[in-house]
């Protein structure tokens, strides 16, 4: 099987999203991690809309590349631009651009709970699209 990560500044939000669907949907044919070049803890919010998709990541923890098994990446996917723009590197590996907005970022003013996850639930409904079509994005066939 090959090796995928998702990258994300925090390994909190969005790369633990795509973590999530990328073992639901394609996890008979990859081993699939996600990290950021930071931790910040596992987003709570992100949690709850992901559990709404039937897709559990309570289990899963924030790390960094540093905190992952010694393996080697045949896909590093960035979530975000700022992990785009510091991604360490990885041989052989190829590395691929899928960006998405941040939700703790677009929400931090916001006071209506309804309203922050919506916001939650467009980023993860995205980066599920994605996932979905990730064969297409890698420029593989499976």
């Amino acid at each position: 099987m090959k090796n995928i990560m998702f990258l994300c500044t925090g390994n909190s939000c969005r790369s633990q999203m795509a973590e999530g669907f990328c073992r639901k949907y394609w996890g008979h044919v990859f081993n699939v991690y996600s990290a950021g070049t930071k931790k910040h803890g596992m987003n709570e919010r992100a949690m709850k809309v992901m559990e709404e998709s039937e897709v559990d990541i309570s289990s899963h923890y924030s790390k960094t590349v540093d905190e992952l098994p010694k393996v080697t990446f045949d896909y590093v996917i960035t979530v975000c631009d700022a992990a785009k723009e510091s991604c360490p590197f990885f041989p052989g590996g190829k590395v691929i651009h899928v960006g998405f907005q941040d939700p703790p970022a677009l929400t931090k003013d916001m006071k209506d709970e309804n309203e922050v996850l919506e916001v939650y639930r467009r980023v993860r409904n995205e980066i599920e699209a994605s996932i979905k079509n990730l064969p297409e994005i890698l420029g593989i066939k499976l």
